[in-house]
């Protein structure tokens, strides 16, 4: 059945290892994603390899570490990327458009928005968005850290069903296939846990920025918000539609849960905390189990400088994180009330606005 489909690709696959585009890998690419629209779904890509095809034609040796070189080389392999994009493309009757976005366009709700409208009617005029993230603008605390994420959270924002990562690695193993041959591949994952975590290696590539773990991350993500998520290889003919199909060359993560309300997401996912609160075994069970809003009485400190109406993240007393939430007192008055009952709250402030520190509406579990 034709369903909204977001597929990653990394550096790695769509350039050289010396730098430089690869451009059958593009010309492949763009073959198999073209597929998929003659097969009627709407097709999203979260594209690397912008820094990686432009530092060998603005001058540099190898692959820049300083934020500014990898800008500049930014700045120069963006528009050697698209121009490839639009070339391949163009040969199987499509057009791409480019999309270039921050952390800092998903933290703020009304630019997240906007974004998300101008990606509907792209699709709806049977474009193909084209999404990185601003290399160019982006600082290093406010970056995403690699495009794993970002295609998780355009996953969840455009209520993909699908979100399809692709790696050099056909999925995820019980050890690394490269050094153990008794290693197994999983084919399917329903809970990502600690212990699944602990498989996961580092890069495996000079000019890609996310190993296995970001994608264990970026799967976190999407499932979370009800998307079931592919991470594998997709290098020969036809195995990109395998893997929507259910059986392609690499691991499947499963979601039990429906899609999150948009609220849900960017509270969860994309807003930035301002503060935060550390809560009793009492409140934490009623905010996992319980279903129940946080009461003053259930903070025992609180850190941070924040406003009411702000997002603060809610940790227990082991300093694990439970959720996140949208907070009804600024911290200077929070601080007067931390452990207090509602009766003791009611004569210390007297009329308030809303006698829950975090109502249940707006709160997201995250543990």
């Amino acid at each position: 059945m034709p369903s909204r489909v977001v597929v990653k690709i990394g550096s790695s696959s769509l350039t050289t290892p010396e730098g430089g585009l690869n451009a059958a890998a593009i010309q492949f690419y763009a073959s198999e994603l073209a597929q998929l629209t003659q097969e009627g779904h709407e097709v999203l890509l979260v594209s690397s390899g912008a820094v990686a095809a432009g530092f060998r034609k603005i001058g540099y040796p190898a692959k820049p570490r300083l934020l500014h070189e990898k800008q500049a080389a930014a700045a120069v392999g963006q528009a050697l990327l698209m121009e490839s994009y639009q070339t391949a493309f163009a040969g199987h009757g499509l057009t791409a458009a480019q999309i270039l976005l921050t952390r800092t366009d998903f933290s703020n709700r009304k630019r997240m928005n906007n974004a998300s409208l101008t990606i509907e009617e792209l699709l709806k005029q049977g474009v193909i968005p084209v999404i990185n993230e601003n290399d160019t603008v982006s600082v290093d605390e406010l970056k995403f850290g690699d495009n794993d994420t970002l295609s998780a959270l355009v996953a969840n924002m455009v209520r993909a069903r699908h979100l399809i990562i692709l790696t050099d690695m056909n999925g995820l193993y019980t050890a690394d296939p490269r050094k153990n041959p008794e290693a197994v591949r999983f084919q399917e994952i329903e809970e990502i846990t600690e212990e699944i975590y602990g498989l996961a290696g580092g890069s495996g590539s000079s000019v890609g920025t996310g190993g296995m773990r970001s994608k264990l991350d970026a799967a976190k993500i999407a499932t979370r918000g009800g998307v079931p998520v592919f991470i594998g290889r997709a290098d020969q003919p036809g195995e990109l539609l395998r893997a929507l199909k259910g059986n392609g060359n690499g691991t499947r993560f499963a979601t039990q849960l429906s899609t999150l309300p948009m609220k849900k997401q960017w509270l969860g996912f994309m807003s930035s905390p301002f503060g935060t609160l550390i809560v009793d075994d009492g409140a934490e069970k009623a905010l996992l189990h319980g279903g129940h809003s946080l009461l003053p009485v259930g903070v025992k400190s609180m850190e941070g400088h924040f406003q009411l109406g702000d997002v603060v993240e809610v940790m227990n007393s082991r300093r694990e994180r439970v959720g996140r939430g949208i907070v009804n007192y600024d911290s200077e008055q929070l601080q007067h009330i931390i452990g207090m009952s509602t009766r003791e709250v009611l004569a210390a402030l007297g009329e308030v606005h809303r006698l829950e520190v975090i109502h249940r509406d707006e709160w997201i579990t995250l543990k």
